[in-house]
């Protein structure tokens, strides 16, 4: 396998790192904005309880955006997570409860069979020439038959496997200051998010990431193997999402076959509000978990506020295309 880099001129590159600055401070002060707005609306929303509810659900949301964002810096788009985190689950839930096997494996389970379904998006885009759009779609209605078939449409519960409710909702971080009972999901996030951002941003597997969304061609050219590079960032994607899936059986302590749905939306949102361009080549962790804490944030704030099921969707709807029309404006203002 070749290791040919692809350089990036110093002017452009700049370009980049300066617009991604940009959007991130944006996201961040609209975080800032969002958390004032609401604690003002509700004397409720800043309650110790409430904000722990809210980095809970950033956990699960985070670690899918996570993902996402390794494949849409590629050029690429992944609508299977919601279902592919749910399948993970249930294929946790048959290794744990159904076969009664220890923990450990149930974890290797779920990351692995990410890892597997990931690398099967990656080849149908990669090597099938399928559109990620399309290829990810029929992923996703796969894994949720699947899901469906495989737990006889039934919740697979995990009350006999000790401790892993803690996975999710235990807190080391509690146990050595209670004052600061931080759910371990939490602490997972960020240990993922340090991984993926060193990955990035320090080895091969980032270069090229960077490099197939800038310029594929340009990259193929070059005598590298861009088939297999894409396959493996798919399957790294799908590895982190298994992750995910562990976190939303933990905290739920059951895998629910008909749940994921919608999740992938809103992990692309934050991926989208974070700085990371749809059409590839830029993108960066740090933002992408500054999106996804504004979604948790403010679909909190809206139940807190009691608005209603209907009207949180057609708010999460708006975002998202608000999302896209200021990534097409950064788009035309850096070209």
């Amino acid at each position: 396998m070749t290791t040919t880099t692809v350089d990036v001129p110093k002017s452009t590159l700049s370009r980049i790192i300066a617009a991604g600055t940009h959007q991130r401070v944006l996201a961040f002060a609209s975080l800032i904005i969002l958390l004032i707005g609401f604690s003002i609306a509700s004397p409720n929303f800043m309650q110790t309880s409430n904000m722990l509810a809210i980095l809970q659900a950033t956990s699960v949301n985070g670690v899918l955006a996570i993902a996402v964002t390794l494949v849409i810096i590629t050029g690429g788009i992944d609508l299977s997570v919601g279902t592919m985190m749910t399948f993970c689950a249930v294929i946790t839930g048959v290794v744990l409860t159904y076969a009664g096997m220890p923990m450990i494996f149930g974890i290797i389970a779920a990351v692995l069979t990410g890892a597997i379904c990931g690398a099967c998006s990656g080849t149908f885009v990669a090597k099938m020439a399928i559109p990620p759009f399309i290829a990810t779609l029929g992923m996703m209605l796969i894994l949720k038959g699947l899901s469906l078939v495989i737990s006889g449409t039934r919740p697979i519960y995990f009350n006999d496997t000790p401790g892993f409710s803690e996975i999710s909702r235990g807190s080391l971080i509690g146990e050595v200051m209670p004052a600061l009972p931080i759910p371990n999901g939490v602490l997972i996030l960020f240990i993922v998010a340090a991984v993926a951002a060193y990955i990035l941003n320090r080895t091969v597997l980032g270069r090229y990431c960077f490099a197939l969304g800038s310029n594929e061609e340009s990259v193929r050219l070059s005598g590298v193997n861009t088939d297999r590079w894409k396959i493996a960032i798919y399957a790294l994607a799908g590895a982190i999402v298994g992750i995910a899936g562990l976190l939303i059986a933990s905290r739920l302590n059951s895998a629910q076959p008909a749940l994921g749905l919608g999740y992938e939306l809103e992990a692309i949102a934050a991926v989208v509000i974070g700085g990371t361009s749809l059409s590839g080549g830029r993108g960066t962790i740090l933002g992408s978990l500054i999106g996804a804490l504004i979604m948790a944030v403010l679909t909190n704030g809206l139940r807190v506020m009691s608005v209603a099921q209907e009207w949180q969707t057609v708010v999460t709807g708006a975002i998202i295309i608000l999302a896209v029309y200021a990534d097409m404006m950064r788009r035309k203002k850096s070209s």
